[in-house]
């Protein structure tokens, strides 16, 4: 039995500060994301990048998270040191948790269709009302990007769009989702933070008219998007 660690997942150390985790994940999302032309690209290896990051970019989870690696380390070097008594404690402990994990996934999976209707489904519209008007709002604003009308507009799009992500998060933190769609809300959750992370990158070009920001905003959008649209293939394999 091995213990998953996200810490090399992510090519960080175990010391990396949540600025450095989100900073490595972005550079392994863009170069092992499915859609990426560079042969590294593939699905396994950004779930498991995904994983990580869930993990490692919520400070509850990540403490969580080093205090049952530390536990398996010490058992692991247990060996002949500890009395048959403790490890047989220890099992027990240990089947005790899971029971409960699963007795929590149980209750979750009759839950189902109530988090689709109230989490998932006004998520899913909101992160719609922030993707779909981008390429309009960029083909507009390219006319003239100095044009102080045609910038007013795109900058009334980034503050709409800062209120429904903020929407879209407090819909996503109102409901535990259920077990069976731990692989839909870690979409979801990943693309409300890709959103942030564009709508700041374009935030930034409205200030300076550097086309850097534009473009990486754009990307992160892309990103989102298509983390979106696997959501919704997870939820269609649930129906």
């Amino acid at each position: 039995m091995t213990f998953p660690n996200h810490y090399k997942t992510l090519e960080i150390t175990e010391t990396a500060t949540p600025s450095e985790i989100k900073r490595a994940y972005r550079r392994l999302a863009k170069r092992y994301h499915p859609d990426s032309n560079q042969t590294e690209s593939g699905h396994e290896q950004i779930a498991l990048i995904n994983a990580a990051y869930e993990i490692l970019g919520d400070p509850q989870q990540r403490s969580r998270y080093d205090s049952d690696r530390q536990d398996w380390q010490q058992t692991q070097a247990w060996g002949g040191n500890k009395t048959s008594r403790d490890r047989q404690q220890r099992t027990v402990d240990l089947q005790n948790h899971y029971r409960q994990q699963r007795q929590s996934a149980k209750a979750a999976d009759t839950h189902i269709d109530l988090w689709l209707r109230q989490v998932y489904g006004p998520i899913d519209r909101l992160t719609a009302k922030i993707l779909n008007p981008l390429k309009a709002q960029i083909r507009a604003l390219s006319a003239d990007p100095f044009d102080d009308e045609l910038m007013a507009v795109f900058q009334d799009y980034l503050e709409d769009c800062r209120s429904w992500l903020e929407q879209a998060r407090a819909k996503f933190a109102s409901m535990p989702n259920p077990a069976n769609a731990a692989g839909v809300a870690a979409n979801l959750y990943y693309c409300l933070n890709q959103l942030e992370d564009g709508i700041e990158e374009m935030e930034r070009f409205t200030y300076n008219y550097d086309d850097t920001y534009l473009h990486d905003g754009q990307e992160l959008f892309r990103i989102s998007s298509q983390l979106r649209r696997e959501a919704k293939s997870d939820v269609g394999a649930l129906r």
